[in-house]
């Protein structure tokens, strides 16, 4: 494989394709095997996960006081949270393999140094989206909830179903969003991406954060918005400087 692989057109591959349908059989059948391995990975973590989820349960309603300021109003609830956690906990261990197989599968049909930079991404992409959880439990959560739960002055004592989705839903695209800057520096890679277009978009991109901020957020106030806001605003210029960089390594002007 030789390095006029990177600037290839999608189009041409797609031309290809489309002239000999046959050509994509192998790939399938590859894409099959890998997607075999990640269930069976899946499988193995979320077991695994089980074990430990009463003990994730206690730590993340910390922040409501403990388990024992929640309540189950159906008979199945306790099971049913027991089992998200664990599915939810078994998914984050499974990330990196599920990453590796990703990259197995997309190395053979990419040039040597995208290889190598999507491999060296996979620790960068998880450490980025445990740093969201990381974000959105020690830092918007403890602002949060109290302003939810003592909004009206009426006694809350939310259910156990209630709070675990509200929680996992809110670290989830917390850690999501923080993915941000890899996909931009991975688009920048190849071209899809130029950087002097996002610095110049910048005021179109803080409108649009402040959207998403909204849509994020659990409440209406200013203070989390503002919580959810700032690194947000801060990693899309953390983008732009990876931005830069992509593209100055393949060797072009932005």
């Amino acid at each position: 494989m030789n390095a006029s692989l990177d600037d290839r057109e999608l189009g041409d591959a797609v031309a290809q394709v489309a002239q000999n349908p046959a050509s994509i059989i192998p790939q399938i059948e590859a894409l099959r095997r890998h997607l075999l391995r990640m269930l069976v990975a899946l499988g193995i973590t979320v077991t695994l996960s089980l074990a430990f989820s009463e003990l994730f349960l206690n730590v993340l309603s910390r922040p409501v006081g403990g388990l024992q300021e929640l309540q189950a109003i159906k008979i199945t609830e306790n099971l049913g949270v027991f089992m998200r956690m664990g599915l939810m906990l078994g998914v984050a261990l499974a990330l990196p393999y599920i990453a590796f197989e990703i990259w197995f599968f997309v190395a053979p049909g990419i040039s040597p140094r995208s290889r190598w930079m999507g491999l060296l991404g996979i620790p960068f992409a998880v450490a980025f989206f445990f740093a969201g959880v990381a974000f959105a439990y020690f830092v918007m959560l403890p602002v949060a909830l109290p302003f939810l739960l003592g909004l009206t002055g009426i006694p809350a004592h939310p259910t156990a179903e209630s709070y675990f989705s509200f929680l996992l839903n809110i670290m989830f695209w917390i850690g999501l969003s923080f993915e941000f800057p890899l996909v931009i520096f991975i688009l920048s890679s190849i071209g899809l991406v130029n950087p002097r277009a996002l610095l110049t978009q910048w005021r179109l991109a803080v409108v649009i954060i402040s959207v998403a901020a909204a849509a994020i957020t659990p409440t209406v106030d200013p203070v989390n918005m503002a919580i959810v806001m700032t690194p947000l605003i801060l990693l899309y210029f953390l983008s732009i400087v990876l931005s830069y960089a992509a593209v100055a390594a393949r060797g072009k002007t932005p």
